[in-house]
């Protein structure tokens, strides 16, 4: 697929200071501040209500900021929001022209808006369609689409215009797990042909599947920002997994962990399992060592870093999928800019 020439203007697709945004007395942003590289893929990471759709309808000139600035490839989104228009694809926008259309017709009517020609018009659905495997089902009308399937054609018409960024807002919420791996694949495709992706998502699975770098946000707030690995590392070490062969070694592997690694260790309640955190990576081979000059043989040994769940419950206090007031008016109608 091609795609537009990223406009030259330094590294930056996204630079937002300071966002606010208020709903009557609900303040949905508080002060968000964003860097989003070209040529990468951005999540911002938190449950219903934590202010992310909205960041991104301000990011995408569909909502006016109350305080603050962004700039897309150094472009004001207030000042200069016919331009930013063109070099963005939003999800969301395009449910449909007509149910009773097919997916080739209503992604030929959405190219003809955009002033592609006729010929270009068919061309285009006929490469969007393959490229979001769809080809089998172009002439098939929309009220016959799956979930999944409606969710591929909306990113697909996103696309007509080849925008240099994308905005996907849960791209995947409600899809079943092939069809989200489905997606996933379509969204590194998109970074690898020189897209870049900035989504929203409460899946941590998402976020660490796909993400160079995630903002954390909660209640209108970015309180981390980082990569996967970088955000793991900030609550703590990575940790020690060991299932003994023989039960009755239990207590000896015990002790023998806690003696080698100088920790204190969990044993799970399955059982056969020791938990213990991995303060010197050096000295697990010690411990090896030792297991097996005492006799006690492993059935399976592993080093697990934090998990996005662990980190999110750590910064915020509560799990991703926690209930968390919602702001009341987190999908207003348009407040367009007017550029």
């Amino acid at each position: 697929m091609m795609h537009r020439t990223i406009p030259n203007n330094g590294d930056w697709a996204v630079e937002a200071r300071g966002l606010i945004k208020n709903f009557g007395e609900n303040r949905a942003v508080n002060g968000v501040n964003l860097n989003v590289r070209a040529g990468t893929i951005y999540g911002l990471l938190g449950p219903n209500g934590a202010g992310k759709t909205t960041t991104i309808r301000m990011l995408a000139t569909l909502l006016r900021p109350d305080a603050g600035s962004a700039h897309i490839f150094g472009h004001d989104v207030m000042k200069e929001s016919q331009i930013v228009r063109q070099l963005i694809g939003v999800t969301g926008q395009y449910a449909s022209v007509d149910e009773s259309l097919s997916a080739t017709e209503n992604l030929v009517i959405f190219s003809r808006l955009l002033g592609l020609s006729r010929a270009e018009s068919k061309r285009k659905a006929v490469e969007l369609l393959e490229e979001f495997g769809l080809t089998e089902a172009a002439k098939r009308p929309l009220k016959n689409f799956s979930g999944g399937m409606r969710r591929r054609l909306d990113l697909a018409a996103s696309l007509i215009s080849q925008p240099p960024l994308i905005f996907l807002d849960e791209p995947t919420t409600g899809l079943d797990p092939r069809t989200r791996n489905q997606m996933w694949d379509t969204i590194r495709r998109l970074v690898s042909t020189g897209s870049t992706v900035l989504l929203t998502t409460q899946y941590l699975q998402e976020a660490d599947e796909l993400a160079d770098r995630i903002a954390v946000i909660d209640r209108g707030i970015v309180v981390a920002e980082g990569t996967v690995d970088e955000l793991k590392s900030s609550v703590g070490r990575s940790s020690l997994h060991l299932r003994i062969e023989n039960s009755l070694d239990i207590v000896a592997a015990r002790h023998t962990v806690e003696r080698v690694l100088n920790v204190k260790s969990n044993v799970s309640s399955e059982g056969g399992k020791i938990t213990a955190p991995m303060a010197d990576a050096d000295r697990v081979a010690d411990l090896l060592i030792a297991l097996r000059e005492a006799g006690i043989h492993l059935a399976e040994l592993s080093v697990q870093k934090p998990t996005l769940d662990e980190v999110f419950l750590t910064i915020t206090g509560h799990g991703v999928n926690a209930d968390t007031p919602s702001a009341p008016y987190e999908m207003p109608e348009v407040e367009e800019i007017r550029g």
